[in-house]
């Protein structure tokens, strides 16, 4: 019997993709469902054991496609951060599945039905990929597949200005990934390879390298990423990409796919370049904290005046990038653990709030708040859910939000402002303010004739919403998962600095 124990690294990426392939050849909606459902729930699983086995090692796992040894062949990497970020893409992706079959029949044309799970499952693969990869240009083949791939699924949105919203994302996607592959180009003219561990090895030889153009690759990768993820104010494509998708497309990428360029910013930034100048004399920290300063207070004035609630939380998780990239941006050790605390306890409680939205959307057709009202009143277990992640993305005491910007706040005070702290408070009651206007409209207001004739969610929906609206409050209280690994992650990355 095969052990493939060995070959979990390989399995995570291979599995979706031989997934795609297969629903490509079904005609049937219903069958590329349970075929996307399957593979989906199998992912978390290889996570998982991948992440123990790390934890166990004490030392990141290695695996080599081909056998060839790097710098020649491409070597798959997983330590604790690739683990993490493993596990929280893959389970995102295996909770959120249930909800797909309805909300997908519903607002997709059935004979496009297996072509939209083929993408997803492209998507997914890409984005596992980025991760687990410790190639710098094959980082970027998977860049480009998760992104062809979420374009296709904005794009099959039945409001007109999907359209228009898949366009404008292929555009600024199509420029960040030339940006992030110029860098890359000016790091393997540098130093001939494009193996992220061999370049740091290179980085710190005794050889003197030209300042100028590593910088320039710095300066290339750093806002090409950053119109990846979306940092203000390259973020003009995601609201109405987060607006017009499908629900379920809208639920993926907010839970998973800036999350996944925030890795990779952060996994270039700390073990390529972190090695080789030293940030303390460069702006990097202060442009990050200057951009996600004005992203959290901006982004969240946006928010306020939205009325589509779809538009509304696309603006908050711009807000929420800027609290990350906050902590990033901090470059101490209680700022990194809030950052990636924020990273898991963001898509936790902003997956809940689309897949609230996705369910309303389900009912009656419309997030605009005009038809939201009183909606609470006819669909108390799905609008309680979505309470319950709002106050999350307050960040009250007791929910998950609460840790992330407690640690975020202690990052802050570690680098000596109380300036920036003050900032955080007062950017989390800018959210207060949205929040409340969406449960006023849902839970206070008479129901609206589109509401009035709504119903509770289908269980398919309701599980996996319940579930996550669970978890933003059991990860307000049990930090093992979120604070913990965030410690972890942030000695590993602080650890190799120069």
């Amino acid at each position: 019997m095969i052990d493939l124990q060995p070959h979990l690294p390989i399995l995570q990426v291979v599995i979706p993709l031989l997934g795609s392939l297969l629903t490509a050849f079904i005609r049937r909606g219903t069958l590329s469902w349970l075929v996307t459902l399957i593979v989906t729930w199998t992912l978390p699983f290889i996570a998982v054991a991948l992440f123990l086995q790390v934890q166990a090692a004490g030392a990141p796992i290695y695996y080599k496609l081909g056998n060839w040894e790097a710098p020649f062949g491409i070597v798959y990497k997983v330590d604790v951060l690739s683990a993490f970020m493993l596990c929280l893409v893959s389970g995102a992706a295996a909770v959120i599945m249930p909800f797909a079959r309805k909300s997908v029949a519903s607002e997709i044309d059935s004979h496009q039905q297996s072509w939209y799970y083929t993408m997803y499952l492209l998507c997914l693969a890409g984005l596992l990929g980025i991760i687990i990869t410790n190639d710098a240009f094959n980082a970027f083949v998977f860049l480009e597949v998760s992104s062809l791939s979420t374009y296709v699924l904005i794009a099959l949105g039945r409001h007109r200005r999907a359209l228009v919203a898949s366009y404008q994302y292929l555009i600024m996607g199509t420029i960040g990934a030339t940006l992030y592959i110029i860098g890359v180009g000016l790091l393997y003219l540098l130093t001939g390879s494009l193996n992220f561990d061999d370049i740091a090895a290179r980085l710190t030889s005794d050889l003197v390298w030209p300042l100028e153009p590593l910088l320039a690759a710095l300066a290339f990768i750093f806002v090409g990423l950053s119109l990846k993820l979306a940092l203000f104010p390259l973020h003009v494509w995601l609201p109405n990409a987060y607006a017009y998708a499908p629900s379920f497309a809208t639920v993926f990428l907010a839970g998973t796919a800036t999350k996944v360029a925030i890795y990779l910013l952060v996994r270039v930034m700390f073990e390529v370049f972190g090695v080789a100048l030293t940030f303390d004399r460069l702006p990097v920290a202060e442009i990050l904290i200057v951009l996600s300063v004005a992203a959290m207070f901006i982004a969240s004035f946006s928010a306020v005046f939205e009325d589509n609630a779809k538009r509304m939380l696309a603006y908050s998780s711009v807000a929420q990038i800027g609290y990350i990239t906050l902590g990033i941006g901090l470059f101490n050790q209680a700022g990194l653990t809030g950052a990636f605390a924020h990273v898991a306890n963001h898509a936790v409680m902003k997956t809940a709030l689309f897949l609230a939205l996705g369910a309303a959307f389900y009912r009656i057709g419309s997030v605009r708040f005009s038809d939201l009202e009183g909606i609470g009143r006819r669909m108390p277990l799905t609008m309680g859910a979505l309470v319950i992640a709002g106050i999350g993305l307050m960040g009250t005491p007791g929910t998950a939000g609460f840790i992330s910007k407690w640690y975020l706040a202690m990052g802050a005070l570690e680098a000596g402002s109380w300036l920036l702290v003050f900032l955080i408070v007062a950017s989390s009651l800018i959210s207060v303010i949205y929040v409340g206007k969406l449960v006023e409209v849902m839970w206070l207001r008479a129901p609206s004739p589109a509401a009035a004739e709504a119903k509770e969610a289908p269980l398919s929906m309701l599980v996996p919403l319940l579930l996550l609206a669970a978890a933003t409050i059991y990860l307000g209280f049990d930090t093992r998962l979120t604070v913990d690994i965030g410690n972890q992650i942030a000695t590993l990355l602080l650890g190799g600095l120069k």
